[in-house]
């Protein structure tokens, strides 16, 4: 809709604006005193009001500025700025900034192009094989970056060099297969550990705001319950996809076109070797960090320096290598739990959420379906990469594992299995980011569709295997 003035409307705009009278209503009524105090109330409008403009984006406002309206809020009602910038000051963000470098780095020096046609060159493409080579790109990449961004950036533009080399039909089965296995590959087996995709610095900064959650969520605890899930998830998705999107026509290239692809790549040059050299260094320091006790901020502080040191990242490359937008957006979010724990907003949150999560943990069966349908629902309106959904739920995690034996730990791969689904693509901002790279190659809606049941069908099978697992590793009581 668009006004005599000439300003558009849309329905998104409509919804926002529903959101900032109803965060006024709570702000200015205070409708929950005394159970939540009035300056919990006032929290409560910066965060409705915060979370609209991340879902819904109106005049464009990007997601760090509108974030930077929560911490003015909360700083102008006088919460304490230890609370108020505490995302900012959190290990988990100092994790994850040198190593989004890690992805900037594999994309300047070429290391990821050449990972990625090292190991196509390995294969005799075929369907199958081609798959196999994908989910190898995705585990090398996720290994040495949690940036889904870059390995989007990496993978797609390959897979569509695949795709044209074949001389595959525009949007044809075949041609959806190979893009959408190779961005998902980009997506989910990185989930497996701490530091490969951006959930799981971003869980850690939100749990260790919560003081109850402080310290439970590291590498190897991550580990314990994600690894499995995500191995068991990505073997069922690729061969679900492949059933469900099988095309007719077989792989007619040779395998000298990967071949010669990599010879076209050149001899390893110094930065690549330095490179390859940090990054492989740094992913066995996290595995090992039971054995040194060195926290992972300072490895990859170390690795980024060495980066630099040996001129593989330049000085102006600082501000332009990573988007500082998106360190900011998670930054506010990682902030949230430390303004909700001085401002009496968990207490009341435990009130209000704890009796509607009840019913729901009679077993572990009934809590994770019913959590993972919910969530999956909830996708389709939080697609700020599901931290909003996070943002209140984690805070009372604490009052739930001691009133009902649900260990917080179960909660990360529910939330990650859930902010990973893409039934319609708009509610994935990677996929987004794969179809833009892809352009007139990309994917049908259709298409997407159906790779995106057979994901939330291969999460719900997922969860009947690892149900047992944590059951047997003590995570329910």
């Amino acid at each position: 809709m668009t006004t005599e003035s000439g300003i558009k409307f849309k329905v998104t705009d409509a919804i926002f604006l529903v959101m900032l009278i109803l965060a006024l209503y709570v702000g200015i009524a205070k409708p929950w005193v005394p159970d939540l105090p009035p300056e919990g109330h006032l929290v409560l409008l910066a965060l409705i009001v915060t979370i609209g403009m991340w879902i819904f984006a109106p005049l464009n406002i990007p997601r760090s500025v509108a974030g930077f309206f929560f911490l003015l809020f909360t700083l102008a009602i006088k919460v304490p700025a230890p609370n108020v910038f505490s995302g900012f000051t959190s290990g988990a963000l100092w994790t994850l900034i040198p190593a989004l470098f890690f992805g900037f780095v594999l994309i300047k020096t070429g290391l990821g192009k050449r990972i990625g046609f090292l190991v196509m060159k390995m294969f005799n493409p075929s369907y199958p094989m081609l798959i196999v080579a994908f989910v190898i790109i995705g585990l090398a990449l996720s290994a040495l970056t949690p940036s889904i961004t870059v390995r989007c950036v990496i993978i797609v533009p390959i897979a569509v060099s695949v795709i044209e080399a074949c001389q595959l039909e525009l949007k044809s089965k075949g041609s959806a297969l190979l893009l959408l296995t190779a961005w998902a590959m980009a997506v989910i087996p990185g989930t497996g550990w701490l530091t490969g995709s951006l959930h799981g610095p971003i869980i850690l900064g939100m749990m260790e705001a919560i003081p109850d959650l402080k310290g439970m969520l590291t590498f190897s605890s991550y580990l314990q319950v994600m690894l499995l899930p995500a191995l068991v998830l990505t073997l069922i998705l690729i061969i679900g996809g492949y059933f469900a999107l099988k095309p007719s026509e077989p792989i007619t290239l040779k395998k000298e076109y990967f071949q010669e692809a990599y010879t076209e790549l050149g001899a390893w040059n110094k930065d690549q070797i330095v490179s390859a050299i940090v990054l492989t260094v740094c992913f066995l320091m996290f595995f090992t960090n039971k054995m040194h006790g060195i926290p992972d901020g300072a490895t990859v502080l170390a690795g980024l320096f060495l980066l630099t040191a040996f001129g593989v990242v330049k000085g102006p490359e600082i501000s332009t290598g990573i988007s500082w937008d998106l360190i900011m957006f998670i930054g506010v979010a990682m902030s949230i739990g430390g303004v909700f724990g001085v401002t009496g907003v968990n207490k009341w949150l435990v009130g209000v959420l704890v009796p509607l999560i009840a019913p729901l943990t009679s077993s572990p069966w009934m809590l994770c379906y019913s959590i993972i349908i919910l969530f999956f629902i909830l996708r389709f309106f939080d697609v700020a990469v599901f931290i909003p959904t996070m943002t209140i739920l984690i805070p009372i995690l604490p009052e739930i594992a001691n009133n009902f034996g649900v260990n917080p730990l179960v909660w990360v791969p529910l939330f990650i299995m859930a902010a990973n689904c893409f039934f319609l693509t708009y509610t994935n901002m990677f996929a987004l980011v794969a179809e833009s790279i892809a352009e007139e190659r990309s994917w049908t809606s259709g298409q997407s569709a159906t790779y995106g049941m057979v994901y939330g069908v291969a999460v719900l099978i997922t969860l009947a295997i690892s149900i047992p697992y944590w059951t047997s590793i003590g995570m329910f009581h």
